[in-house]
C-alpha cells in the first residue's frame, strides 16, 4: 500500500509539474518575426534615462518613471526587474546585463561611465547609436520595399499565367494541330512544369523561411549568409558601408566613454552582428596584440577601405582618435542614406523593365501559334 499511495504521489507531482511547465510556457512571449526589446525600444529607452539622469533624477526615480510610461506588459516587467535589481543594490549596468535582452557591449559601455561619473553622456550616446541603427535599418527597407512588392508581384502574375492562361492556349493549339514555335514550345513546357511543382516550390520558399527565422542566431548559417550577400555586386557593398557606419560610430561612443582602443575593438566586435566584420576585427585585434597599430592591423583587411585607413593613421599621429571617428561616422551614414536613395532610383525603371520584357516574352510565345492559325484558316 505504501507503494502504491508514494507512485500516486509521485504522478501527481509530475503532472503538477507539467502543468505548472505549461502555464510557464504560456506566460512567456512568443518573439518569431523580432527581439523582445529590439534597436527601437533601446533608442527611447537610453534618451528617455539620459534625460532624466541629466535633470538629476537617480536611477531608482529615472526607471521607475519608465515602466510607468511603457504601455506593452513585457517591457513593463523587463524594466521593473532591472529596477528591483537596482533597488537591491545591483549597479545599473550589471542589472541590465543580468536581463539577458542587452549586450555586453552595452553593458561595458555603462559600466565604464558608472566609473567616470559619465553615465548620463554614456546612455546618451547609446541613444544616438541606435537612432543611427534604426535609421539605417528604415533606409534599407525603404530602398528595397518598392522593388520587392514589384517583383512579389511579377512574380505572382507569371505564375498565374503560367498555371492557368497557357494551358488555355495550349488546348486551343492542340485542337487546331498547330506546329509550336520554339519559344512557346519552351513556355509550354514550363507551365507544365509549374503546375506539377509550383506547390512544392510555393512550399519550400515558406519552408526556407521559417528556416531562416529559426536558424537565424546559428553561427555558421550567419556566416554563410553574411558572406553570400557580400557577393552580390551592389548589395554586398551597400551592407559593408551600413556595417562600417555602425563600426566607426561604436568606436566613436567608446573613445568618448575613455574606453582603450583594443577593449573598444573588443566589445565592437561583440556587439555588432555581421560575421565577416567581426572576423575582420578578430583579426585586427590579434594584429594589435602583437604590437602593430590600428592602422597597419586594418589595412590588413579587405573589409576596410583607404579612407578609414588613411584617417586612423592620421588620428594615432595627432590623438585625435575620438574626432576622427566620429567624422568617419558622419560621412558613412550621409553615404548610406545616399546609396540608398540611389539604389531605389535604379531598381525602380530596371525591375519594371525586368517584369514588362517578361510579359512580353509570354505574350509573344502565346500569340505566335494564334498568327499562324489565323493565316492557314485565311
Amino acid at each position: 500500500m505504501a507503494f502504491k499511495l508514494e507512485n500516486k504521489q509521485n504522478k501527481k507531482n509530475t503532472q503538477t509539474k507539467k502543468q505548472s511547465s505549461i502555464e510557464e510556457l504560456l506566460k512567456k512571449e512568443i518573439v518569431l518575426f523580432g527581439e523582445r526589446f529590439n534597436n527601437k525600444k533601446k533608442h527611447s529607452f537610453y534618451q528617455e534615462l539620459a534625460v532624466l539622469l541629466k535633470a538629476g533624477i537617480t536611477f531608482k526615480e529615472g526607471l521607475t518613471l519608465i515602466v510607468d510610461s511603457l504601455k506593452k506588459n513585457s517591457d513593463k516587467e523587463l524594466i521593473q526587474s532591472i529596477l528591483n535589481d537596482v533597488i537591491n543594490g545591483k549597479p545599473f549596468s550589471e542589472a541590465l546585463l543580468a536581463s539577458q535582452s542587452f549586450s555586453e557591449y552595452e553593458f561595458y559601455s555603462l559600466q565604464i561611465g558608472e566609473e567616470t561619473g559619465t553615465t548620463a553622456q554614456v546612455c546618451q550616446e547609446l541613444g544616438v547609436f541606435y537612432e543611427r541603427k534604426n535609421e539605417q535599418k528604415r533606409i534599407i527597407i525603404a530602398a528595397l520595399t518598392y522593388p520587392s512588392i514589384v517583383m512579389t508581384t511579377a512574380i505572382v502574375v507569371v505564375l498565374f499565367m503560367l498555371s492557368y492562361v497557357v494551358p488555355m492556349f495550349q488546348d486551343i493549339f492542340r485542337q487546331n494541330n498547330v506546329e509550336l514555335p520554339m519559344l512557346t514550345k519552351v513556355i509550354v513546357k514550363l507551365s507544365i512544369f509549374t503546375k506539377t511543382f509550383g506547390m512544392y516550390g510555393l512550399l519550400l520558399v515558406i519552408l526556407l523561411f521559417f528556416v531562416g527565422r529559426i536558424f537565424k542566431d546559428n553561427q555558421q548559417y550567419q556566416k554563410a549568409l553574411h558572406h553570400f550577400i557580400l557577393k552580390i555586386p551592389v548589395l554586398g557593398a551597400f551592407t559593408t558601408k551600413v556595417y562600417l557606419a555602425q563600426f566607426t560610430q561604436a568606436v566613436a561612443l567608446l573613445t568618448t566613454a575613455k574606453v582603450p582602443l583594443l577593449n573598444s575593438i573588443q566589445m565592437v566586435k561583440k556587439m555588432i552582428r555581421f560575421v565577416p566584420l567581426q572576423e575582420a576585427l578578430e583579426k585586427v585585434e590579434n594584429s594589435i596584440l602583437k604590437g602593430n597599430s590600428l592602422s597597419s592591423s586594418l589595412k590588413e583587411n579587405p573589409l576596410f577601405d583607404n579612407r578609414i585607413i588613411s584617417l586612423v593613421k592620421v588620428a594615432e599621429e595627432t590623438n585625435q582618435t575620438e574626432y576622427v571617428f566620429k567624422q568617419l561616422s558622419e560621412q558613412y551614414n550621409q553615404e548610406v542614406v545616399q546609396q540608398s536613395k540611389i539604389m531605389t532610383t535604379v531598381l525602380e525603371p530596371l525591375i519594371i523593365l525586368f517584369v514588362g520584357v517578361l510579359v512580353a516574352i509570354l505574350l509573344v510565345a502565346m500569340y505566335l501559334p494564334m498568327f499562324q492559325l489565323s493565316s492557314a484558316i485565311g
